[in-house]
């Protein structure tokens, strides 16, 4: 034999456990502390269910719902919270210590645009061969890079070496 499923959401009719409720009815108006059957059977003559909308109170708060209703309009209430929500993703934006002005200034384009969306830049300065004897020529160019950003950024983590290449991560103010 099955457990039977795990209902979520609000307890309602026979699924309240305490003996005596705080009621209110259909209209919001407040009937005071009943007994949870006779609270049932009021809703029920109503048409409605007895709903705890507040458990841990004392007594338990419950109205005279319809569940299905106030259900549907609690996911739907989530599913619009979850939708207005904003996630901040990490951009990446690629150069090498060696980069021509107008290609730096097509990638800080790009970074500003990145962060006028709110997304957090993650700048990476790859050595290749040689260069990585220079490494003074990329701090050079992330230290410009946080210089010309320094209006709308701050900068999250510090320019670091990771193997061959140096990363900086900034962020909108």
């Amino acid at each position: 034999m099955m457990a039977p499923p795990v209902k979520s959401g609000p307890r309602f009719d026979d699924m309240i456990q305490s003996d005596k409720v705080r009621v209110i009815d259909e209209n919001g108006e407040n009937i005071g502390v009943m007994y949870t059957r006779e609270a049932i059977e009021q809703a029920a003559s109503v048409g409605l269910n007895l709903v705890e909308v507040s458990p841990n109170a004392d007594p338990p708060v419950c109205k005279f719902l319809d569940v299905g209703k106030y259900r549907y309009e609690a996911q739907k209430k989530a599913n619009l919270a979850r939708k207005s929500q904003k996630t901040q993703e990490i951009k990446e934006i690629k150069v090498r210590p060696n980069i021509d002005d107008h290609d730096y200034e097509t990638k800080m384009k790009a970074m500003r645009k990145f962060i006028e969306n709110g997304d957090k830049v993650k700048v990476t300065l790859r050595f290749r061969g040689r260069e990585m004897a220079h490494q003074h020529l990329g701090l050079d160019l992330l230290r410009r890079v946080q210089e010309d950003m320094a209006e709308l950024t701050k900068v999250e983590s510090f320019p670091r070496l990771e193997g061959r290449q140096m990363v900086m991560v900034i962020s909108p103010k």
